[in-house]
């Protein structure tokens, strides 16, 4: 039997079950002699009798009733599957793969999802920690968090996270041995550390802005890193100067094991979004990490 006539055979079933054309017909919603052009087509390809027509009632024949047997269990099985599945959109389920910086993963995605995992058990997520830029769609991921500005125009983006900012700090001791800082061109004569872009290779360029006025700094060092922790240690350590986000070092700043230059000059940036094409928005356990995420305005 061709792929095609398996159609033929859930009509079949329901006049086999309904015993009338009409009540058959209706239920399928088609009319009455394409349902009877069918079951014809039906029991001729097959080289059988199905069904014995009066003009009161419709019967199955015995190949027939033997027939609606052997499909009527089956074809429940599979209606019972399919409603299991589309009970998914009350039970989210499924993997979710997400890439992100280590700073975005630790100080607002990880903190908002964890209680997810516990809320919903059938959701699965799957974090790439990877500082570079990522083109999600290529590289197979459900969807990305950067800062504002870096979100392509075509993707969704929602916002999960407060504006923060880039500050430059090092040790006292490193202090104790080098001139402080007065100006962001000073940095030109210091041991700083530079932190390589995943993607692509190049060093970041240190961004300063005070009074409309904004400075970009090449910096130099012995020291080179893609992930801000290891950055953070050095600088405890007395290696040199890092530019890292704040508050991964508020404590320490507060504590006086690292001291904090050019406040003026360290500019905000917008914060992070959430960004995705529009196919993913649809989908519920994709909805419930958004809106988990979502950031809630004061």
């Amino acid at each position: 039997m061709a792929k095609e006539d398996f159609n033929d055979l859930l009509w079949f079933l329901a006049v086999a079950e309904e015993k009338s054309f009409t009540r058959a017909a209706a239920k399928l919603g088609v009319t009455q002699s394409t349902l009877s052009h069918t079951i014809k087509r039906l029991e001729t390809s097959m080289g059988i009798r199905l069904l014995t027509r009066t003009t009161r009632s419709v019967a199955t024949t015995e190949a027939g009733e033997r027939l609606r047997q052997s499909l009527a269990p089956r074809v429940a099985e599979i209606e019972a599957e399919i409603a299991a599945l589309m009970e998914f959109r009350d039970k989210p389920a499924g993997t979710i793969r997400l890439t992100l910086s280590d700073h975005a993963f630790e100080s607002v995605v990880w903190p908002k999802l964890g209680p997810v995992i516990a809320s919903y058990p059938d959701i699965r997520l799957e974090f790439s920690i990877d500082n570079g830029l990522r083109n999600i769609v290529d590289d197979g991921f459900d969807a990305g968090v950067r800062l504002g500005e870096s979100v392509e125009k075509d993707m969704i983006a929602v916002r999960i996270g407060p504006d923060w900012r880039l500050v430059a700090v090092a040790s006292p001791e490193y202090f104790a041995v080098n001139p402080l800082l007065e100006h962001p061109q000073d940095l030109i004569r210091h041991n700083c550390m530079n932190h390589r872009q995943t993607r692509g290779g190049g060093l970041y360029v240190w961004e300063f802005e005070k009074d409309g006025q904004e400075i970009r700094v090449r910096v130099n060092g012995q020291l080179t890193f893609n992930t801000t922790h290891a950055m953070v240690d050095a600088a405890l350590k007395g290696y040199g100067i890092a530019f890292v986000p704040e508050n991964l070092v508020e404590r320490h700043i507060a504590s006086g094991d690292l001291i904090q230059m050019l406040d003026d000059w360290c500019l905000k940036f917008p914060g992070y979004y959430i960004y995705y094409p529009s196919r993913r928005q649809g989908l519920p356990a994709f909805k419930i990490i958004v809106d988990a995420l979502r950031q809630v305005e004061p």
